[in-house]
């Protein structure tokens, strides 16, 4: 049953005078969702919402369609992307992706199809409400990768391997890699995301994605003193010593260490253990 009111049609702003919904869904992958622009081009049916290949289905759906990933197709579509927009907005829409925040697939899927139709760049019009999300959720995901760079604490295992666990509230982990293997291209490491279980081990040469049984391995936010080499527990103790020999007890101010280092990091540092 339609309800007759003068609204927009879904997906592209042309006035008609019946209410309907299309749903695309799709495998919830990068790849997935480019492909996706393509058919919705190809088709010329414009989604209202993107969803999952199992989510439930809303009320009032007119039409659903299902993408097919295909890496012709989602090719096609990021090099056209090369040529409308810079390397950086580029990279924005990337980190949106790595945001997994709520709808941003369908915040990204609006970007892209405003940046096929506007012969001008929209990179810069943040009268667009669009445009100005994807900037404010970008550079939420680049803070993160930063801190991520700047707070994780390597532990030394007995087989000479340095672990790293962190769980970052955005899947910003992949976007540190290249600065950790110039950083630590000497030593064999591992960095580990606990909150998505899955990491990368770096072996000299090479990084690796892989996956772990983190039950045993990470308690408390840190290597298992069992798995510890020996000089790893000195060293901790030693730098717990002397953190509590430079505290000053009076000057303690947890508000203040919050606002410089926030919370979710703490478990990390071994001077807050």
């Amino acid at each position: 049953m339609f309800l007759h009111l003068n609204l927009p049609v879904a997906g592209r702003g042309k006035e008609s005078e019946l209410i309907y919904m299309i749903i695309f869904r799709y495998d919830k992958t990068f790849e997935g969702l480019l492909t996706a622009v393509f058919d919705a081009y190809n088709r010329k049916t414009f989604p209202e919402k993107l969803l999952s290949l199992d989510a439930i289905e809303p009320l009032f759906v007119t039409e659903t369609y299902t993408v097919l990933t295909q890496e012709d197709k989602s090719v096609r579509v990021w090099k056209g992307l090369e040529k409308k927009v810079t390397r950086n907005t580029l990279n924005m829409l990337t980190y949106v992706w790595l945001s997994e925040l709520p709808l941003s697939d369908e915040l990204l899927f609006r970007y892209i199809c405003k940046t096929f139709d506007n012969e001008k760049s929209i990179e810069t019009n943040f009268a667009d409400d669009d445009v100005l999300q994807v900037h404010k959720t970008a550079k939420k995901v680049s803070t993160e990768k930063n801190r991520i760079i700047e707070f994780v604490r390597f532990q030394k295992a007995a087989d000479d391997i340095f672990f790293a666990p962190v769980s970052p509230d955005h899947n910003c982990l992949p976007l540190t890699i290249s600065h950790f293997v110039d950083r630590f291209s000497d030593q064999k490491w591992i960095i580990y995301d606990t909150k998505r279980d899955y990491g990368f081990y770096y072996d000299l040469k090479t990084v690796t994605e892989m996956t772990l049984d983190t039950t045993e391995l990470f308690p408390a936010g840190k290597l298992d003193e069992k798995l510890m080499a020996e000089d790893e527990r000195l060293f901790q103790k030693l730098w717990k010593a002397y953190f509590k020999s430079l505290t000053i007890k009076e000057r303690i101010n947890p508000k203040l260490q919050r606002q410089h280092l926030p919370k979710l990091y703490w478990k990390y540092l071994t001077e807050k253990q």
